[in-house]
């Protein structure tokens, strides 16, 4: 069933794009039969070759979105060298879709400890042991690579690797894409103007 039109769809409820995420986001978590957090993140190499993968939301607020993935991945390579990425949400159960476009800087340290220290052990021990993206001859040389990782750390604690590294998109645009029938979809356009946000409306 199509959610109803409510106050938090207009601008004047919602006078930056954070606070009308954080309204979506909370329904999306309620009504999403998979992960709300889910999330496509589009790179571009340094010769301008995209590449997209889905990654897991692990923080929103007013300074941006943030994942966390290995600086020696591919998408890792990619920001590196172009720090610009997009997002894209899809949930399909509250039919709505968020767009967004901005620069890439990194968490600070203490920050990525911190939520390192929250992550199952076991796969606190797997970003020791995944050489993110790289051939491997199999299944069980990473469960050599976990085994090895696993005896190293013993029962202390797990710290967090130096190519581990967590990512915050400070986005310059969101767009919010809510389904409507006959493609007479809503579509608004928040676009950064230094410190505040314009809003336009788009057709479909």
């Amino acid at each position: 069933m199509r959610p109803a039109y409510s106050a938090a769809m207009s601008a004047a409820a919602a006078p930056n794009p954070f606070a009308l995420f954080e309204t979506w986001f909370a329904e999306a978590q309620r009504t999403e039969p998979d992960d709300a957090t889910a999330m496509s993140l589009a790179t571009a190499s340094p010769d301008g070759r995209p590449a997209v993968r889905m990654v897991l939301l692990k923080g929103a607020d007013a300074r941006g979105f943030v994942f966390y993935t290995h600086a020696t991945s591919p998408k890792g390579r990619d920001l590196a060298a172009n720090p610009r990425a997009a997002l894209c949400f899809h949930w399909a159960k509250s039919e709505r879709q968020v767009r967004i476009e901005g620069r890439v800087v990194h968490v600070p340290a203490d920050e990525a400890d911190a939520y390192f220290a929250t992550r199952p052990r076991l796969s606190q021990i797997g970003a020791w042991a995944s050489r993110q993206s790289e051939p491997a001859s199999g299944r069980f040389e990473l469960e050599q690579a976990v085994a090895r990782e696993s005896l190293r750390f013993g029962v202390g604690a797990v710290p967090r690797p130096p190519q581990w590294l967590g990512y915050r998109v400070v986005p310059d645009e969101i767009e919010f894409w809510h389904q409507r029938a006959f493609r007479h979809h809503d579509r608004q356009r928040f676009t950064r103007d230094g410190a505040t946000w314009r809003m336009q409306w788009l057709f479909p």
